[in-house]
């Protein structure tokens, strides 16, 4: 049976598991794992009666499992997934006019070599991707100006010297994992890029079309979970600057216990230390390796002060308070029922509302709308 502490179920939105979930306004937007479900729109005007407006498809051998919205352009990410299908239709973004959430207007994909886009961030003019371009070893960080949403351009791009093997840069990681962009994400003249196996690193794009290394950090070779998420908080705390970063429980190196979340100290932002770190209580017993997606995945990129819910896999929604940066506290959490047909929940992405509702989305199936008192 489910847990919870200071949260509350509303309702379960039973739809094909997804990858993120994203408010905007009245609607709640689904990005979903596998064809042909693309996106799913809901309006969410009563949290306690959800209802599907809107649905977009992709095609077989395509996934679009990631979506933003904002000032009402959509954009969904198209990435290879598996042999199959057909590959003339291309990786990068799909975008959509949805001023109109339940009628969706496809404006137009941008493209790129490759698999395609992962994961990005979008403010409403810029988005900030990463996506497998030509000459390139796997993913890179990269910056799409949408002004004119028909007509994406490129401003900018960055990448770990060694990956634009077509430039001539020599690889140096042939005993290592091959260097993979995961997650961009902007504060202000900032970019905070996790590159998984590669760790994190934070970027100046005051010049966007030149974007600089400031610093950077890898704890994958004492640590075997893959940098998922770098998340900045946007008010000290303490008197420090603090940035999150979330390890995903997959992709191990060995086999090893579950992956937890990371507190940065980033006030010298040349030399980012890790202060403090946080896992599920009685989660990691004694180090011993677990199976994967047992641990964290990533944080909700919408939060509240100093309160971030997580997805947390198969421990569900944990909500942690993080005013004292050097001693994270959880205060809420919610651990929801598997999906009918398997063993264990698979909580994959949460983002909250003005009404501070979170919405949690499994990677198998539904998605769980919660009210918690401390939002």
């Amino acid at each position: 049976m489910a847990k919870a502490k200071n949260t509350k179920l509303l309702a379960n939105f039973d739809c094909p598991g997804g990858g993120q979930v994203w408010v905007e306004g009245n609607h709640l937007f689904v990005g979903h794992m596998r064809q042909p479900t693309g996106t799913t729109i809901v309006d969410i005007s009563d949290p306690r009666k959800p209802k599907t407006v809107a649905k977009v498809e992709v095609p077989e051998g395509w996934h679009s499992h990631k979506v933003r919205v904002a000032n009402g352009i959509m954009i969904v990410n198209h990435e290879k997934q598996g042999p199959a299908g057909d590959l003339g239709f291309g990786g990068g973004l799909g975008i959509y006019d949805v001023s109109n959430p339940a009628a969706p207007k496809h404006i137009t994909n941008w493209r790129t070599h490759g698999k395609g886009v992962h994961r990005f961030d979008f403010d409403g003019r810029y988005a900030y991707i990463s996506p497998t371009a030509e000459g390139y070893v796997g993913n890179i960080a990269m910056i799409l100006d949408l002004k004119d949403p028909a007509k994406p351009q490129e401003v900018g791009r960055w990448w770990i010297p060694g990956q634009w093997t077509a430039g001539g840069e020599e690889y140096p990681w042939e005993n290592w994992t091959p260097p993979r962009c995961h997650h961009p994400m902007r504060r202000g003249d900032r970019l905070y890029v996790s590159y998984w196996h590669h760790g994190y690193y934070i970027l100046d794009i005051e010049d966007m079309s030149k974007p600089k290394l400031i610093a950077g950090g890898n704890t994958s070779p004492a640590f075997p979970h893959p940098t998922h998420t770098c998340l900045p908080i946007p008010e000290p705390l303490k008197g420090r600057k603090i940035m999150v970063v979330a390890d995903e429980d997959v992709a191990k190196l060995w086999p090893a216990a579950p992956a937890f979340t990371w507190i940065y100290d980033i006030t010298n932002e040349h030399c980012p230390i890790p202060i403090s770190t946080w896992q599920v209580e009685g989660l990691d017993k004694d180090g011993t390796p677990q199976p994967p997606m047992m641990g964290c995945h990533q944080p909700s990129e919408r939060f509240k002060g100093t309160i971030i819910p997580f997805a947390w896999f198969a421990q569900g929604l944990r909500i942690l308070d993080i005013a004292d940066p050097f001693a994270p506290k959880e205060i809420a959490f919610y651990e929801p029922d598997a999906p009918q047909g398997h063993e264990l929940s698979s909580s994959n992405d949460v983002t909250i509302d003005d009404r501070g509702i979170c919405y949690l989305i499994d990677r198998q199936r539904g998605v769980d709308i919660i009210e918690t008192s401390v939002l």
